[in-house]
């Protein structure tokens, strides 16, 4: 079952967690709300799977004058034509293909909606498509807008707990360090993921990333000296990934694929 209400974030945001856990998934699709205090309209960033009861709570919560989608995956756009049909508001994201009545988004664009800026970065990596929205006058819960060092939303470029997957051959770890240290950039910004919970200064969440994904190369290298560089994708993975359940086995051997392509191979 769905959440009855949104649960307040930040100052200027509402997390509703879809009820869809799953290895994948970690504690659900988060679903987020965006608005400035006092005003009933809201933008919608990913109203997730096509869950009845989590749409109506959604819409419920507020008046939807825009959706967003920070990236394809099923768990994220599942919703889109229902929740579209549910509210009317247009719906934006990166490809056309999952936009409706409205147009793509472009990198760099600031949107102006529900009393917020919304700022779109393309942080590809996790897949091309991916993006984030920083909100620069964001503020922790119990201060005010524009007190803080601001938010962002970052779909599952950056998750609450643990490593994205890189949805290779469509995501690319080259792409993905540069969507690291371009997030980082925000610096004390608090991190709204898409999975789990939030947390603190994005910078220092991008430097932890950036030195895992580091490691995570030197053991892909250490795999092929020992195995020989014909080593297969299944080889490497079962080699670096010792202590995963095999459900998850087929999310690692795409994010090796991704290692793999970086080095050259």
């Amino acid at each position: 079952m769905s959440e009855e209400s949104p649960r307040r974030t930040t100052a200027l945001t509402r997390r509703l967690t879809a009820p869809n856990p799953g290895p994948m998934t970690l504690d659900g699709t988060n679903s987020w709300l965006i608005g400035s205090p006092g005003q009933q309209d809201v933008v919608v960033v990913d109203p997730g799977p096509a869950d009845r009861g989590h749409l109506t709570a959604l819409a419920a919560a507020g008046r939807t004058v825009l959706t967003l989608v920070t990236h394809r995956h099923g768990d994220h756009t599942g919703a889109v034509a229902d929740f579209h049909a549910l509210t009317g508001a247009p719906v934006r994201a990166f490809l056309p293909e999952f936009c409706r009545d409205a147009d793509p988004l472009r990198d760099g664009e600031t949107i102006e909606a529900a009393g917020c800026r919304i700022r779109v970065l393309h942080t590809p990596g996790h897949t091309s498509d991916s993006v984030c929205f920083h909100l620069p006058d964001d503020a922790p819960e119990g201060r005010r807008p524009g007190e803080g060092d601001g938010s962002v939303l970052t779909g599952d470029t950056v998750l609450g707990r643990g490593t994205t997957m890189l949805d290779h051959p469509d995501g690319a770890l080259g792409d993905y360090l540069r969507s690291l240290h371009r997030l980082a950039v925000l610096g004390r910004a608090i991190v709204l993921p898409a999975h789990a919970d939030v947390r603190e200064h994005v910078e220092e969440v991008c430097e932890e990333l950036l030195e895992h994904r580091m490691d995570r190369l030197a053991e892909v290298r250490e795999a092929l000296r020992v195995l020989g560089r014909a080593a297969t994708l299944e080889a490497i993975t079962d080699r670096i990934y010792t202590d995963v359940p095999p459900h998850v086995l087929p999310a690692a051997r795409r994010s090796v694929g991704a290692q793999l392509a970086y080095l050259g191979f």
